[in-house]
């Protein structure tokens, strides 16, 4: 089996979407190869903790990518995701048996979900 150990989000404007996805989740971004790449990678939580790092580089072509991000509350995290400049494109609603789901577009038009968690959602 394979399982997923690395995402690549393609932007219209890199500055921008870094900004996003810091204020946003709070990652950690750094441009790769001492700046002579327009490729940046992402930090997106402590090693040890389950989930994936990634990065952030220039569109090409139609590519995209829809990830799933784990959060604590869907709630505070639409929250957070609108004041810095992303849109929810489905309203939280329940996984049953999985958790709080809602999927968003970040500032480059790229579509992403944020899930909560919980056994109990019906």
């Amino acid at each position: 089996m394979s399982k997923v150990i690395h995402f690549e989000i393609n932007v219209d404007n890199p500055e921008r979407a870094i900004k996003f996805y810091s204020s946003a989740f709070g990652w950690k971004i750094d441009k790769y190869g001492g700046g002579q790449m327009d490729y940046w990678l992402v930090t997106a939580g402590p090693e040890g903790e389950p989930g994936i790092n990634g990065a952030i580089m220039p569109r090409n072509g139609n590519l995209t990518t829809v990830n799933t991000i784990s959060v604590d509350s869907v709630e505070e995290s639409i929250k957070t995701i609108e004041k810095a400049g992303g849109k929810i494109t489905q309203p939280k609603m329940p996984i049953p048996g999985v958790g709080y789901f809602a999927y968003c577009l970040d500032t480059e038009g790229n579509a992403f979900g944020i899930l909560k968690p919980d056994m109990s959602a019906k």
